[in-house]
């Protein structure tokens, strides 16, 4: 014959603390995962470290430039743009010693997505921008860097002008730089190019 244990059914006391841990797990769940991931909020700095924060995208006002204006119905999740979408691929040789210079001519809020490689050895580089009618040496650097063979990324214009980069070869043999561009500005071209 065989004998079946029946469970007794849980007490109020341990339904409530049960009830309590489910409930403070869901809060740090909350906390380290959903807010960062889906609201843009981080107060414990978690979505950082896991890689998953999305910071919130802020919702164009009339004082922006009519090339990139958020639709707000879609809270600033659409940037619309009056130029079209464009890529651009170019690739340039520095000799031993020889510095070049590419920069796209951008609306402030238009943006692009860049990839760039060097072939033959790294490059000092300077990533960098200049308002229209500035000084010949007045300019605003966002990235720089020695001896890289790459770099990537997206960038937004902060202000109206030219920006892009500045690489130099200091390698005794000559290096291939192959920039791809994406996004919305007007033109792109090395600087000083006849």
């Amino acid at each position: 014959m065989t004998t079946t244990q029946i469970s007794e059914a849980p007490s109020s006391k341990q339904l409530i603390r049960a009830t309590l841990m489910a409930a403070a797990i869901a809060g740090i769940v909350l906390v380290t995962i959903v807010m960062p991931a889906e609201y843009g909020l981080d107060p414990v700095g978690s979505g950082r470290a896991l890689g998953i924060f999305r910071p919130r995208v802020e919702v164009a006002t009339t004082d922006q430039p009519a090339s990139a204006v958020a639709d707000e119905s879609a809270s600033g999740s659409l940037l619309k743009q009056a130029a079209p979408f464009r890529t651009d691929e170019m690739t340039l040789e520095l000799a031993s010693g020889e510095g070049a210079e590419i920069k796209a001519k951008m609306r402030q809020g238009e943006r692009f997505v860049f990839t760039w490689t060097a072939k033959g050895g790294p490059v000092d580089f300077d990533m960098h921008g200049d308002r229209v009618n500035a000084a010949q040496d007045e300019f605003t650097s966002y990235w720089k860097d020695e001896e890289q063979e790459s770099g990537h990324g997206a960038f937004e214009a902060p202000f109206a002008g030219n920006h892009g980069w500045f690489w130099q070869n200091l390698n005794a043999e000559t290096v291939t730089i192959r920039l791809r561009t994406s996004g919305y500005y007007e033109h792109i071209g090395r600087v000083g190019a006849k």
